[in-house]
């Protein structure tokens, strides 16, 4: 067994390697850029959705229980469509800082659960590919299956969907190198 209080090292560097990854995946590499699209008549939608006083906040239309999903009001409401979930964020522009220092914070938090499992199931001084085998599977199952239900429940674009696991599977390929590479020998 390996402590946690001595992998302290191998958690911040993976959430250093990752953070930049993600950063170079998302900026400079252009196969996130089809990921979002501009709503149709963007004006005329946001002028709507202001004069609704729409607060900060997750949405699905058009609204309804799950007692009331299979009237007749709601089933002909679905078939009238448009039928959507919507995130509204608070107005003004996005405090990237904030987004940035979060993502950092979930890099360092996942890189936490990676090294509690790892240095449970692998002995100091294993081999490289021995922690790269166990680190990679936890950070892969943290940065990329948890997308999947993006795709499941909230009707995420299955396109956009397998760019994020795809994605998971790097920065799980990442952590699990840093991990083999600076684990206690």
């Amino acid at each position: 067994m390996v402590p946690l209080s001595t992998l302290g090292l191998p958690i911040l560097v993976a959430a250093i390697i990752v953070f930049v990854a993600s950063a170079i995946m998302h900026t400079v590499l252009p196969y996130h850029k089809s990921d979002c699209q501009q709503i149709p008549d963007e004006a005329v939608v946001l002028a709507a959705l202001r004069t609704a006083g729409l607060k900060r906040g997750y949405y699905h239309f058009p609204f309804t229980s799950h007692k009331e999903m299979k009237s007749p009001v709601m089933i002909e409401k679905y078939k009238q469509g448009p039928v959507g979930m919507m995130t509204v964020l608070p107005s003004g522009p996005p405090v990237m800082p904030k987004f940035l220092g979060m993502w950092f914070a979930y890099c360092l938090i996942i890189g936490v659960f990676v090294a509690d499992l790892t240095g449970h199931t692998v002995a100091p001084g294993a081999s490289y590919l021995a922690v790269f085998r166990v680190a990679g599977t936890a950070a892969f199952l943290a940065y990329g299956l948890g997308q999947l239900s993006n795709g499941i429940w909230k009707a995420q674009p299955w396109g956009m969907t397998v760019k994020e696991v795809i994605d998971g599977l790097v920065y799980g390929m990442l952590t699990a190198g840093t991990f083999g590479w600076l684990w206690p020998r």
